[in-house]
């Protein structure tokens, strides 16, 4: 009787070690080549259409025919947006709300398209309606469009974050069969010493050592994952969850700002607009927002000067954006245009530019420190599957051949 529960919780426990093992792992596999990929692509669609509304804004106040590398800059930001459409409705997990968005997208994306090529075709013409249909395609944009992306990117890094919650969290019921089986054995082994005047039984010894092992590279090697997929999400994720939501701050404050002008004497409400999205990311004195809290998580890690430069570029394009205003007011829209669309060193769009540069390095090296952290977690786990079930077998044969060998005496 002995034997045979011995034998049945060690490949119990072996059983259920393996599939925790290597459930583990498929997580860590399904992070690094699935999930966060999905949160990218959702986070693609935000920037490329809110960068695509502020290039359009910028291409219209150059006037009649717009600049090449404006117009070619809008297209690429349309064609990345419905790739990364197209890459996030192949979620397997996709829901009925995340259904609703990507309809809410795939319909409304063509319409305001739409909208753009008529105040371009107006503007080129010399026309004013071009102005009126550049804010209502703006304000598609705003209403609709990007609050609709925003929650597509909200629901997948929310997985994202709950997948590496997955991927740490402590294995309970494997732990206490280990632990059970352990004291088995060692309860077992002290019944038979006080039956049989036995001190050492081989087959339970080796039994006991095999689970032993077995326990300390469970430990040793699931504490390693842990360690190593928190550091994938302190100095990865998190930190480009705020970068991210960083650049969509600036990129909303740089398309109000080339809308005010566009509105000619009657874009409050952008103005109101672009005070809020450049408080969210510098605060109210260009030392705080969301760029601070990017420079508290990076602080000590190799992309701190990237965060820190952008904070630089960030106060500096805020400067400028105070003299487009001063500009603009004082009756000099000519001047105020060419300090906003203009390619010159001390120019908005040069400050803007540079800054979006700076965080688009700092969230490429968050997520490249995502993917070290969290592959290296799952290489900690290498082996661990088949070497539980083999560690597992090796303690039910000690058992079987241990208790044998005491039978065997009283025969």
């Amino acid at each position: 009787m002995i034997a045979t529960g011995l034998v049945t919780l060690s490949l119990l426990t072996g059983i259920v070690g393996t599939i925790m093992a290597q459930e583990k792992r498929d997580t860590i596999t399904n992070l690094t080549d699935y999930r966060e990929p999905l949160s990218s692509a959702a986070q693609q669609i935000y920037r490329s259409l809110s960068d695509a509304d502020a290039t359009a804004a910028t291409a219209f106040l150059n006037g009649g025919v717009e600049p090449g590398d404006l117009r070619a800059r809008y297209e690429l930001d349309i064609a990345q947006a419905g790739a990364a459409l197209s890459k996030a409705t192949s979620d397997k997990g996709i829901a009925s709300e995340e259904d609703r968005i990507v309809k809410t997208l795939s319909t409304q994306l063509p319409v305001y398209t739409g909208l753009v090529e008529t105040a371009r075709a107006n503007n080129r013409q010399g026309f004013p309606a071009g102005a009126a249909y550049l804010r209502e395609a703006s304000g598609l944009m705003r209403e609709k469009i990007l609050p609709a992306a925003s929650r597509l990117y909200q629901i997948d890094s929310e997985r994202l974050s709950e997948e590496q919650d997955d991927a740490n969290s402590f294995p309970i019921v494997t732990t206490l069969l280990v632990v059970g089986l352990l004291v088995a054995l060692i309860a077992t082994q002290r019944y038979l010493t006080r039956k049989t005047n036995r001190v050492i039984n081989k087959g339970l010894l080796v039994a006991t050592i095999a689970v032993g092992v077995a326990f300390l590279w469970g430990a040793t090697a699931l504490t390693a994952q842990a360690i190593l997929v928190d550091n994938g999400r302190d100095r990865g994720s998190r930190q480009v969850d705020v970068l991210i939501q960083a650049r969509i701050a600036a990129l909303e404050a740089r398309a109000d700002e080339t809308m005010t002008l566009v509105a000619r004497g009657e874009g409050g409400d952008y103005e109101k607009h672009f005070v809020q999205a450049s408080r969210r990311l510098a605060g109210r004195d260009g030392n705080g927002g969301l760029l601070a809290e990017a420079r508290e998580l990076t602080a000590g890690w190799e992309h701190e000067q990237q965060v820190r430069a952008a904070g630089r570029q960030a106060k500096e394009w805020l400067s400028r954006h105070g003299e487009i205003q001063r500009l603009d007011q004082g009756g000099s829209y000519q001047d105020a245009q060419a300090m906003a669309i203009g390619d010159g060193a001390r120019t908005a769009a040069t400050a803007f530019t540079e800054l979006d540069e700076g965080l688009v390095r700092a969230i490429t090296s968050g997520r490249e420190e995502f993917r070290a952290g969290t592959v290296n977690g799952g290489r900690a786990l290498l082996l661990l599957a088949p070497g539980m079930t083999l560690l597992a077998v090796v303690a039910a044969a000690g058992i079987i051949i241990g208790i044998q060998d005491r039978l065997r005496e009283y025969r």
